[in-house]
């Protein structure tokens, strides 16, 4: 038994780790490609090569435990099911799209909530995806820039000429202050959630220093001095532009290597929320391809459940946990009832056990 259990464990960690360096292969075989053979590779960036390969070995790691955990990849599995069929495509063409916008690059949700923090989430959430849009590129020789005298630019991709762009116009200087751009958006974020945490009272009480603090206090230091290399050079005539550099470099590492491990690897998960938006939408519809939707009945008030695929995959989940919420006699299993009659049950539980004292 006990040798079975381990060797339950040890597949997916063999499986995580076996995906993990061939996700590190394949990521240092693109960067000797896309940077030709290590020509445009810039030496002087290669901690920052080096962390972000180690970031997505630690990255692919956890993501494939995470996956290979059986409620995560009973609905993983559901999601893409349902994204595959040429039914649901026809049904729910625009569901998809919908999701993306909603969830991801928009997160409409969070609005709902308030738009304090629904500007704060975009401003945090696009300030690090667009830096590493730049970013990634230049640190790993596929995008690269050629003078062409006296006053343009030609800009490469992948060894690939792109196209040519004066230096000292408003194209320019966009392409050259993007990171700039970004880390006064990083830093409106940050900001924003900062003032948070010191007045909300709720914030206050829940948040710890290393999953809530710590995230945000890196994103300062990255702003800061991003902004400073570039004060550096375009003010103080490169003064302390080593230092900064790398200090810079270092703190963006300790970041890179943080992501798998700390708050911000739920940036990696929130895709896998529009498969479930899909799983949710296919398997509660009442019109279900011409037809009723299976759906249960409360065993106690008669309310209307969830789908019977959906209540199915729970107990399946729960199976595979070895976990059972049988409540004996004729009163079925706890799936069967809707949430109010669940707090009810518990609520009656607690009453018979404590008696007076529960009141």
């Amino acid at each position: 038994m006990a040798r079975d259990k381990k060797h339950q464990t040890g597949r997916p960690t063999m499986l995580a780790t076996i995906l993990a360096i061939l996700s590190a292969a394949v990521l240092i075989l693109l960067i000797v490609i896309g940077s030709r053979g290590l020509r445009d590779f810039d030496a002087a960036l290669i901690g920052y090569a080096v962390g972000s390969v180690c970031a997505l070995a630690a990255l692919v790691y956890r993501y494939t435990l995470w996956i290979g955990r059986p409620p995560t990849w009973r609905y993983f599995r559901a999601g893409w099911v349902n994204f595959l069929s040429w039914r649901n495509f026809r049904h729910y063409s625009l569901l998809i799209p919908k999701a993306w916008w909603t969830d991801l690059l928009a997160q409409t949700f969070i609005r709902k909530r308030s738009t304090l923090r629904w500007i704060m989430h975009l401003c945090i959430f696009w300030g690090v995806i667009l830096s590493l849009v730049i970013t990634l590129p230049l640190t790993f020789g596929w995008l690269h820039f050629t003078l062409h005298p006296p006053d343009l630019y030609q800009l490469w991709f992948f060894g690939l000429p792109m196209f040519v762009f004066p230096i000292q116009t408003v194209i320019g200087f966009v392409i050259f202050h993007g990171l700039d751009f970004t880390a006064v958006l990083l830093i409106v974020g940050v900001g924003i959630a900062l003032w948070r945490r010191i007045t909300d009272a709720g914030l206050l009480v829940t948040q710890r220093f290393g999953s809530d603090l710590v995230p945000l206090v890196l994103h300062v230091a990255i702003a800061v001095t991003g902004l400073a290399l570039t004060a550096s050079s375009t003010w103080w005539g490169g003064r302390c532009y080593w230092f900064l550099s790398l200090t810079h470099q270092v703190i963006v590492v300790v970041w890179l290597l943080s992501i798998p491990f700390g708050k911000f690897f739920h940036i990696i998960e929130r895709p896998a929320s529009i498969g479930v938006t899909l799983y949710q939408t296919v398997n509660q519809e009442v019109e279900h391809y011409g037809k009723q939707a299976q759906t249960g009945r409360c065993k106690r008030c008669e309310k209307e459940l969830p789908s019977q695929q959906f209540i199915q995959d729970l107990e399946g989940v729960l199976n595979d946990l070895g976990q059972n919420y049988s409540l004996g006699e004729d009163r079925g299993v706890l799936q069967e009832y809707c949430p109010t009659c669940k707090r009810v049950l518990r609520g009656e539980a607690y009453y018979q056990l404590m008696g007076k004292r529960f009141l």
